[in-house]
């Protein structure tokens, strides 16, 4: 199965790159119908983290995906999956 991966540990201080970054990965995946996108904000102190949930719940982006997942092995990414 194909998955986009973001890894944000090169951009975790630029916003509007982060924006930018996850912003296409969901484009890409809604354009080729990828069911799961991989988000890695690291573990830091939780900055990014929160960051990204922000972003995941705008109203136009959160009627994109199905639903998130964090990782139970790893808190330092999560997963959002696609419904198409």
């Amino acid at each position: 199965m194909a998955r986009i991966k973001v890894d944000l540990h090169d951009i975790y201080n630029n916003s509007a790159a982060i924006d930018k970054a996850l912003q296409q990965a969901f484009n890409d995946a809604v354009e080729k119908k990828i069911r799961e996108v991989e988000i890695i904000p690291g573990k830091g102190s939780g900055q990014l983290r929160k960051k990204i949930e922000r972003f995941l719940q705008q109203p136009h982006i959160k009627k994109q995906y199905h639903r998130i997942e964090n990782d139970s092995k790893n808190f330092g990414r999560l997963f959002v999956y696609f419904k198409f």
